[in-house]
């Protein structure tokens, strides 16, 4: 298969040479070819390309995709071009480029083994990813019976609710729903937005910080609402996550979680005692 660079030159002039998309052995088997005719810009086009290649696992996470020269090669296009395509790429924090040392698959996935009670910025940047977070609504809603005995409450309290898609390096891993005591925090919602860390505003504005809690882990199919948010289909597989935190002296918090398969993993350390 190749691809052609279209000549300028107009009637019934000698097309433009061929370009192997294949290239040598060391340059990029499996390449596929761009179309200039399309109203597509070509860096775009090889941008799509290869994030296809990356999902599919031909590069996975830590591998080095091939170089600039390799990739003008095997695509038939300009360097300014591929480096368009790599910036996106990167921006979109599926990759990783260093002077020097080439470019890198990331790994977008966030591992949860034995950890400390912290917040899930603090998490990302412990991971050495960019947390962030959306903000979808905050209010007020009743305590259902399952999460007021969670709280240590009476059902219909008045909580918080606050729902956020939860980010690292821009691409979205969870979405989460808190739900806090009201009485507790008058006035929270006013300190909340997008790319605020909820536990950071408890500690520095209502002298609450998490000391211990209980989380509990369930595979999952998306929902309907959830699945766009996570820029998944519906019934894709991933985590379903109930998590009550406690400050020491009380539960102040009942967080549900629906997390990426893709891009949140379980690691347990196990050890016999004898």
């Amino acid at each position: 298969m190749t691809a052609r660079v279209q000549g300028t030159t107009p009637g019934p002039a000698t097309p433009g040479p061929a370009i192997s998309v294949h290239g040598p052995a060391t340059s990029v088997p499996g390449a596929t070819a761009l179309d200039p005719a399309s109203a597509v810009p070509l860096y775009a086009q090889l941008e799509e390309v290869l994030l296809r290649r990356v999902e599919a696992g031909e590069w996975p996470a830590g591998a080095q995709i091939p170089t600039e020269s390799q990739l003008c090669e095997a695509y038939g296009v300009s360097r300014v071009t591929v480096r368009q395509a790599l910036g996106r790429l990167a921006r979109r924090g599926l990759l990783s480029r260093g002077r020097g040392r080439g470019t890198f698959v990331r790994d977008a996935r966030l591992t949860a083994g034995a950890r400390s009670v912290s917040s899930f910025s603090a998490e990302l940047s412990e991971r050495g990813m960019r947390p962030g977070s959306r903000v979808l609504d905050v209010g007020e809603v009743p305590a259902t019976a399952e999460v007021a005995t969670a709280l240590g409450r009476e059902p219909g309290t008045t909580l918080i609710r606050l729902r956020r898609v939860r980010l690292g390096d821009g691409l979205p891993i969870g979405v989460q729903s808190s739900l806090l005591v009201a009485e507790r925090f008058p006035g929270l919602a006013a300190h909340l937005g997008d790319d605020v860390s909820l536990y950071e505003v408890l500690r520095t504005r209502y002298g609450t910080a998490p000391v211990e809690a209980t989380e509990v882990f369930r595979v999952t199919g998306m929902p309907r609402e959830i699945a766009p948010l996570l820029e998944v289909g519906r019934g894709t597989h991933g985590f379903h996550a109930t998590r009550v935190t406690y400050d020491g002296r009380e539960a102040f918090e009942h967080t549900t979680s629906y997390l990426r398969g893709d891009r949140y993993e379980i690691r347990l350390s196990l050890r016999n005692t004898r």
